[in-house]
């Protein structure tokens, strides 16, 4: 076996489809087909077989794609070290980031850095919050930003603060919400249940809810043709959007905040890239 082995071997767990990992590996789907065939022949044993609509792993299968992983991440790892050696900071920066953070505030952030730091590389993945935390389980990325409450064994430090927003198009009377048409987006566990934990405890019946769309930014547009009201964190909201813009708090006062945190493992503050970032990150409190 060698990497591009372990690396067909991650994407065909991944997407247990062989059009699908193909496509992924930009590789033809027989040249594929003909690579996990000789990987059979080589540990004589069936890999995987197939079922409706794509493959499942046997399980030697299951085993040689654990071993695959571990030996992609035990290989970037001694890249990232031997990189580190050097003096000057170089290398590849692997985050994982909220796709909100992503959208708003990490091209500018990763513009600053990379001026000061040219040399320094990226691998981003984004994503909702909760896939962000299983790329951080996995070792999949070195650095996390999440929205959101997550417990976590490693470092875990507070980026920033954000208040949830209600907005709409035209004035309303605030108390008149449950008869309001409300649009919904789909998000992760953590923000419905802020914006639940927040209309219960001011109201008795649910929201009028009249659509759901597939991203905030598509409710924001609808909201913006007088289409319903929303609660979206203040982070997706501009001047030029021209909403009425209604901060949220509880009933004892208390305003609706929604946290943005940086994790990571402490063992890699021992590569310089990791560490240069915190570091910048630390002398922008702007974000």
């Amino acid at each position: 076996m060698d990497e591009k082995d372990w690396i067909a071997l991650r994407i065909l767990s991944e997407e247990k489809n062989i059009s699908r990992a193909s496509e992924r590996l930009y590789i033809s789907q027989p040249a594929l087909t003909y690579r996990l065939k000789n990987l059979e022949e080589e540990f004589g044993t069936r890999l995987f077989f197939k079922i409706k609509g794509g493959i499942e792993f046997t399980s030697e299968g299951l085993h040689l794609a654990a071993y695959a992983e571990e030996m992609i991440q035990n290989l970037q790892k001694t890249k990232d070290y031997m990189l580190n050696m050097q003096k000057e900071v170089r290398g590849t920066l692997r985050l994982g980031v909220s796709s909100n953070f992503a959208q708003y505030k990490l091209p500018k952030l990763l513009k600053g850095f990379s001026t000061e730091h040219p040399n320094v590389q990226f691998s981003v993945n984004t994503g909702w919050s909760t896939e962000i935390m299983s790329l951080l389980d996995s070792s999949s990325v070195q650095l996390g930003i999440l929205r959101g409450n997550y417990d976590w064994y490693g470092t875990k430090t507070l980026l920033h603060k954000e208040r949830l927003c209600l907005i709409s198009k035209n004035e309303i009377n605030m108390d008149r919400l449950p008869q309001l048409p409300f649009i919904q987006y789909k998000t992760d566990s953590s923000l419905k249940n802020l914006i639940n934990g927040w209309w219960n405890d001011r109201f008795s019946e649910p929201p009028f809810v009249t659509m759901e769309t597939d991203r905030q930014e598509t409710c924001k547009e609808m909201v913006k043709n007088d289409l319903g009201i929303a609660i979206l964190p203040e982070i997706c909201l501009q001047p030029s959007d021209n909403l009425y813009t209604y901060g949220l708090s509880y009933k004892n006062e208390e305003p609706v905040l929604r946290n943005t945190w940086l994790m990571y493992n402490q063992d890699s503050l021992q590569l310089s890239t990791v560490k240069h970032f915190i570091d910048f990150l630390d002398h922008h409190p702007e974000i």
